[in-house]
């Protein structure tokens, strides 16, 4: 049993570790989470909004490819579980600036590794792609 304070989960758990430590409910709640933050439009907001605050329109622009009304649902997505903040501020017409939360601001980290993983690895899944593709067998 453990005492207050103390983690269960293991330092350097496998994936069984974790399913066993976690249980289902966490596990769903974890993946909600991976939904909520894992999708591309989020990840594109975290990493402007790194640079610091940002009018809509100017995160429009730097995101590229987005929808006005995409952006609009995943602000507010990433403001309702506290990832994002929006200030409203009161000039003629009034101008709302975005910004990562402390909250939000932790996911730099995370997400710049995954970045790294990806320009790392993308030439080794582009080959595993082509030879998918052409019918090549894998080799082990």
């Amino acid at each position: 049993m453990s005492q207050e304070g103390t983690s269960v989960i293991p330092s350097n758990p496998s994936g069984d570790d974790i399913h066993a430590v976690l249980g289902t409910q966490s596990c769903e709640e974890i993946a909600a989470t991976f939904a909520l933050i894992g999708d591309k439009w989020s990840m594109m907001i975290v990493i402007c909004l790194a640079a610091g605050p940002c009018r809509f329109n100017n995160l429009k622009r730097q995101i590229g490819g987005i929808t006005q009304r995409m952006l609009t649902l995943t602000l507010r997505k990433l403001e309702r579980h506290g990832l994002v903040s929006r200030t409203v501020h009161s000039t003629v017409p009034p101008t709302v600036e975005y910004a990562l939360t402390p909250l939000g601001a932790s996911l730099q980290q995370p997400i710049q590794s995954l970045g790294l993983w990806v320009l790392e690895n993308l030439q080794d899944m582009k080959r595993a792609q082509n030879d998918f593709d052409a019918g090549i067998p894998k080799s082990t």
